[in-house]
């Protein structure tokens, strides 16, 4: 599904990725670790096209989507839930879902996917008349998960959908999480609850300071020492 190759990204003279290699299989939920600043979501915005890739090359579906704009990789079927989820505040739900889907011409499946948003998070169709700044940080993720998946992507970046909410909230978004893998879409999170994306993700990358420096099942990652003295606080 997805294949990153000697991928780099900076911002001005600071190198932040260095040259990494990932790869996401069809229907495969893959997770990356590590600390802040260590390259995570500035990995994400450069699969996204967001950021522009210094060296290295991207190839979604054995099509090498490197120099595509972002509206072209999401018309590929590749969508984005950034950090701080990104929804249109002064627009309401409902309104937000809809420009989840503005690349597509299908207006029956496009209602067939509204009404699944709605399914998959009951939350949103009780508020969908309401203006997305007034929804709880919960309901803002939610609402930006959803957004997302209106542009029925094959593959879903995902980057640090817990940050911020409490634990409770936090379980609920690991769930849908879950369901949404179960349908076969290939996910790849991004997430500082490295625990929690552990035990969610069949794989994972460890990356520190812009290189991977440790790959495999992310049930062996989760009994890696040096994981768990790292990012598990033991």
């Amino acid at each position: 599904m997805l294949s990153v190759r000697a991928m780099a990204l900076g911002y001005r003279s600071i190198v932040a990725v260095r040259g990494i290699d990932l790869d996401v299989g069809a229907g495969e939920l893959v997770a990356v670790i590590g600390a802040n600043g260590a390259g995570k979501t500035t990995s994400l915005k450069g699969i996204a096209g967001a950021l522009p890739v210094r060296a290295g090359s991207i190839v979604l579906d054995g099509e090498d989507i490197t120099r595509l704009p972002v509206h072209e990789r999401v018309r590929r079927g590749l969508s984005l839930v950034p950090e701080g989820r990104g929804i249109f505040a002064r627009l309401t739900v409902a309104e937000n879902l809809d420009m989840g889907a503005y690349l597509r011409r299908d207006a029956a499946g496009v209602l067939a996917d509204l009404d699944r948003s709605y399914t998959l998070f009951p939350r949103l169709g009780e508020r969908r008349r309401q203006l997305a700044g007034t929804l709880s940080g919960g309901e803002q993720q939610m609402l930006a998960i959803a957004r997302a998946l209106m542009g029925r992507p094959r593959l879903l970046l995902l980057d640090e959908p817990s940050m911020g909410l409490a634990p409770l909230v936090t379980q609920r978004i690991f769930d849908t999480i879950r369901s949404i893998a179960a349908e076969r879409v290939s996910i790849l999170l991004v997430e500082q609850n490295a625990r929690a994306a552990l035990e969610l993700a069949a794989r994972a990358y460890v990356l520190e300071g812009g290189c991977i420096t440790l790959a495999g099942a992310a049930g062996e990652l989760l009994s890696s020492d040096a994981v768990r003295r790292a990012y598990l606080g033991e």
